[in-house]
């Protein structure tokens, strides 16, 4: 923002000018020093482009101009309404749908679309007041691609004698004379044809954007001189338009103003304290940061006195451990789960060898004087168990028991 910083601008003098000791200056008006914001003028622009457009449609007949019907069922061939007749390719194809060839289009499109957008009066100005303060910065103004390395100054203001010229030829001197015909030749130079359809729909031409003139005088005569130059377009600073003060919605056209235009600036937008005398209530959107540099803020003297220091010391948040999984947390919870954990482990050892004991003695192989006891032993209770089943009164009771008395 330094160049649109300066109190003071120079107003360049012209051939037919009178010669002064010193070159005339103006103050730099308040909307030079405005926000520039990128993202509103795209936006406005964008949707002030679409209030140009013509509606289309395609024809309300397209793709039904024929008396096709489906064949129906029964003869291995889709349901499609098929056109009638024989003796030509056409017989026989598929009508009407949108996937059949020379079918009508999926939801025709209708004129009644909603081609037109409404944009906030307030949101329009200040994609206007964006688009005049990048004017002012010659670094927007280069990067847009404009040639002005031979421009003594920007803003370029001309002396109010531009106005009264009539003749081209003379508007080319007016232009060398401020070192602005490199960007008007440029334009000249890039007239070409545009690539694609556009070539077939009355578009077949195209050439870039050259310098913008403003003038302050209703009538004046340097709308015809200046109007039959490739890419020099007139404005009057009244009527600005957001569509030639950033064409394609990309801020830093090259402005040359006329020195009644630049002085008008004042009065129609205003400036940050003092509402406008044209338009109703306005007053300049003010920036919300005044310097950009945040790095430079933050690390000023007056921020880092009154900030807290910096902590040295960073305490960190202790991982959570499971005590069921985690000893030492469980003590810290639980002293007794030690001796507890002591206890079981020595419960379960005993139990092991308890019955380690009980397994080898069962596995052990036993004497034969102790198995011949056992055997003795189980026979005289199988013995017993006879004599007191015998029932006598029952004849065939011990003969069916293979027991003689």
């Amino acid at each position: 923002m330094a160049a649109a910083a300066r109190p003071l601008v120079s107003v360049q003098t012209l051939d037919g000018d009178m010669s002064t000791d010193s070159p005339p200056t103006v103050p730099l008006p308040d909307v030079m020093k405005a926000s520039i914001r990128p993202d509103i003028v795209t936006f406005v622009h964008a949707n002030i482009s679409k209030n140009s457009r013509q509606p289309y449609a395609v024809s309300r007949k397209a793709g039904h101009q024929t008396s096709a019907e489906s064949w129906g069922t029964g003869r291995a061939v889709s349901r499609i309404p098929r056109v009638p007749g024989g003796g030509t390719h056409r017989a026989g194809q598929g009508a009407f749908g949108n996937m059949c060839r020379g079918g009508r289009m999926f939801a025709p499109t209708k004129i009644w679309r909603r081609w037109h957008r409404k944009i906030n009066v307030n949101q329009k100005r200040y994609a206007v007041v964006s688009a005049i303060a990048a004017s002012a910065i010659p670094s927007l103004v280069l990067a847009r691609g404009h040639k002005i390395e031979s421009v003594p100054e920007m803003p370029l203001v001309i002396g109010d004698s531009a106005e009264s010229v009539e003749k081209t030829k003379d508007a080319i001197k007016v232009l060398k004379n401020v070192g602005a015909f490199p960007d008007a030749e440029k334009a000249k130079d890039s007239h070409s044809i545009r690539p694609g359809k556009g070539k077939m729909r009355n578009r077949r031409y195209i050439n870039r954007k050259g310098p913008l003139i403003v003038y302050g005088t209703e009538g004046a005569k340097i709308v015809k001189a200046f109007r039959n130059i490739p890419g020099v377009e007139i404005a009057n600073v009244e009527r600005l338009n957001l569509l030639k003060l950033a064409p394609g919605g990309h801020l830093g056209r090259f402005v040359i103003w006329t020195k009644s235009a630049f002085e008008k600036l004042d009065s129609i937008y205003g400036s940050f304290d003092k509402t406008s005398e044209k338009k109703n209530g306005y007053v300049l959107p003010r920036s919300k940061m005044v310097n950009a540099d945040l790095a430079r803020i933050i690390n000023s003297d007056e921020i880092q006195s009154v900030v807290r220091p910096t902590k040295k010391e960073v305490k960190r948040a202790p991982l959570k451990k499971n005590p069921l999984k985690n000893l030492n947390t469980m003590l810290r919870l639980n002293p007794y789960a030690k001796t507890a954990r002591r206890m079981a482990l020595l419960a379960e050892e005993q139990r092991l060898k308890a019955k380690k004991e009980k397994l080898d003695k069962k596995r052990k192989q036993v004497p034969k004087e102790e198995a011949a006891a056992v055997k003795a032993a189980g026979k005289a209770w199988y013995q017993t168990m006879i004599s007191d089943s015998d029932y006598t009164e029952f004849e065939n009771f011990t003969k069916w028991l293979g027991v003689s008395q």
